[in-house]
């Protein structure tokens, strides 16, 4: 009897320790599946999206009036100050009329030379009449008329011309852009003052040159300005530089935008967006997508086997509550979109619905 309880013992001990290993096991497995990261996911569309550039852009006068005298002169006023509106025939400078004088005179003096030598012409052909002059001496005569003549006609013009430059008027409408004297200076080779017209405006941005075929004139443009942040203005393109900058790789474009009331002014900074056409691009959810600390980078997290693997990306537009990606993840792909702060590259993780 006691050899039999010898043997009982042993098995017991043995079945004891089988169940002992088989729950540490078991405690492994139920752990590895906690450390697994559950995350929900979704998938990387591809869509058609507005290939839409936005570029920076300064306004400029639609045309550029110089206002200055013809010859150099003493300005007495200046009536108008830069960026003050004026209308057409305005009066905007007075300069001193110093000269006038001599110019009357000198016209005064073609009257009475001409007077004289109309007198004179009557004389010779009466006596041709009468036989007391020549043929030859009222040719002369009709000569000297027409000089005489042509001598007011150029000391009239002269006169007219120093009037005109004493009272500077504005030849059109518009903005006061530039003052380059002040009153009492002498002017010189620079204008006294420069006037835009503001009615079209003219907006210029730079195109890069990847897009040169893209752009061509009659294009709507879309232009929002720093002084109207939530207003829009309509323009099209009336102009494409025909080449491009060697040093910037860009090319000019200018573009033409209504300004009927007057409130878009020259030297305004602001932003265009060109719609040039559509093309297929990846777009995932916005809570996809995590700015990296401390850089302006963007990444993503996409699963593959189970595991996380990190990728930068270059954001496109941004699509209501999605956005283009240019690169770093292709359509069809698996993304993160919870727990992202969490996630570190390499970690397994478990997809939950």
């Amino acid at each position: 009897m006691k050899r039999k309880a010898l043997y009982i013992i042993p098995s017991l001990l043995l079945l004891t320790l089988a169940a002992c290993g088989g729950d540490e096991k078991a405690d492994s497995a139920n752990a590895e599946e906690t450390q697994r990261l559950k995350v929900k996911t979704a998938t990387v569309e591809e869509r058609d999206v507005a290939n839409i550039v936005t570029l920076t852009a300064s306004v400029e006068a639609d045309k550029i009036n110089n206002i200055s005298s013809n010859s150099p002169n003493r300005i007495k006023q200046i009536l108008v100050d830069e960026g003050m509106a004026v209308s057409k025939g305005q009066r905007l400078v007075v300069l001193d009329d110093v000269n006038t004088t001599s110019y009357q005179l000198q016209v005064d003096n073609a009257k009475a030379n001409l007077r004289n030598v109309e007198v004179n012409y009557d004389r010779a052909v009466e006596l041709l009449k009468i036989g007391g002059g020549t043929r030859q001496q009222v040719d002369q005569m009709e000569l000297q008329l027409v000089n005489a003549r042509n001598s007011l006609a150029s000391a009239e013009r002269a006169l007219r011309n120093v009037q005109e430059n004493t009272v500077l008027t504005a030849p059109v409408a518009g903005v006061v852009t530039a003052r380059n004297y002040d009153p009492g200076d002498m002017t010189a080779s620079l204008p006294i003052l420069t006037i835009g017209t503001i009615n079209p405006v003219k907006v210029i941005v730079n195109v890069s040159e990847s897009e040169f075929a893209k752009v061509h004139k009659g294009m709507q443009a879309d232009l929002t300005l720093q002084a109207y942040p939530d207003e829009h203005f309509t323009g099209t393109i009336t102009m494409v530089a025909p080449t491009v900058d060697a040093n910037s790789r860009t090319f000019g474009v200018e573009i033409t935008v209504p300004n009927s009331a007057g409130r878009i002014l020259p030297g305004m900074f602001g932003r265009v967006e060109l719609n040039l056409g559509e093309a297929r691009h990846a777009v995932v959810p916005d809570k996809a997508v995590e700015k990296q600390r401390g850089s302006g980078n963007y990444c993503i997290y996409i699963v593959r086997d189970g595991k996380l693997v990190y990728s930068q990306v270059q954001l496109g537009r941004r699509l209501g509550d999605a956005y283009e990606i240019l690169e770093g993840v292709e359509p069809g792909e698996t993304v993160v979109v919870s727990e992202k702060s969490k996630l570190t590259n390499g970690a397994e993780v478990e997809i939950i619905k």
